[in-house]
């Protein structure tokens, strides 16, 4: 530590935003230092090493840990902050950010998001967890999670197109899928078309699939979307971006402490990124995360 300075360190996906992280890196660490904040400059050649350095730099104690990027380096940062001392600050320069619309901090402005690290507010929230992994945002566990799959099979286009496009491919051919829950106790049998398990009310760049979920009431928001037609489906899809899909006769939801999710063939999604297959349980994990807003 420099005298009394306070110490961060940035992390920074590169390849967030088609290039955008590369590009406000040098931005943002010229203002951060200008404030005169001690920054430890880091980038991972992958995901893993990434980990790696964000958790030894919380070893190290940093004050905060700074990611720039999308929701994957907030997903990746949690893993590394998660019930510990050290904050997290986020750079938005992803496409979808769903966290930091959480926050409203500044999605097409660097600068000024580095600005909110520099002041140095907080807020504390909840996460779920899984086992030993983290999520901020929600577990997809269903038809979105079989479109995360596909989409992540294509190599044209990118961006939020590819995603839109594979829904359709799986509109053609998706069947209801049977589910085993267990709501904090009370176990349900079903066939629906997904379950999402909330920590905050959106994902995937807006849609507000969990709408009503609060960050900080100790809860989980599950939501499941029982069997609807396929031209259902498609009427309900633009509704998910406001949150009025909660209207529609097919939508229920529980909030619960604890969950687990079954159901055949299916790998789970959270915070945009492949989380692990069905089953699972997730528990809200109260207060473990302390982020920079």
């Amino acid at each position: 530590m420099a005298g009394n300075a306070r110490e961060i360190a940035l992390l920074t996906n590169p390849t967030a935003g088609r290039g955008r992280g590369a590009r406000a890196r040098d931005e943002v660490l010229g203002r951060l230092r200008d404030a005169g904040l001690v920054v430890r400059n880091l980038q991972g050649r992958d995901a893993d090493e990434a980990l790696d350095l964000a958790r030894q730099c919380v070893a190290d104690g940093v004050e905060s840990l700074v990611v720039s990027g999308g929701d994957g380096m907030v997903h990746l940062g949690a893993q590394a902050v998660a019930t510990t001392a050290t904050r997290l600050g986020i750079i938005p320069t992803g496409t979808g950010n769903d966290v930091a619309r959480y926050f409203d901090l500044p999605r097409k402005d660097p600068v000024a998001a580095a600005d909110r690290v520099i002041a140095g507010r907080t807020r504390t929230i909840d996460l779920a967890r899984s086992g030993s992994r983290y999520f901020v945002t929600v577990l997809a566990a269903g038809f979105d999670a079989i479109v995360n799959e596909r989409a992540n099979r294509m190599t044209w286009p990118k961006g939020q197109m590819r995603y839109n496009l594979a829904t359709v491919a799986e509109l053609r051919t998706f069947e209801p899928l049977p589910y085993t829950l267990d709501l904090d106790g009370e176990v349900r049998r079903l066939d629906a078309m997904l379950v999402a398990v909330g920590n905050g009310p959106s994902f995937g760049g807006g849609l507000r699939i969990t709408e009503g979920a609060l960050l900080d009431d100790g809860l989980l928001d599950v939501v499941i979307i029982r069997p609807m037609s396929r031209p259902g489906l498609i009427r309900t899809y633009p509704k998910l971006f406001k949150g009025t899909h909660v209207t529609v006769p097919e939508y229920e939801h529980h909030r619960v402490r604890c969950v687990t999710v079954a159901a055949p063939g299916i790998v789970a999604y959270a915070d945009g990124e492949r989380f692990a297959p069905l089953p699972l349980s997730v528990e809200c994990a109260p207060a473990a995360l302390t982020v920079l807003v």
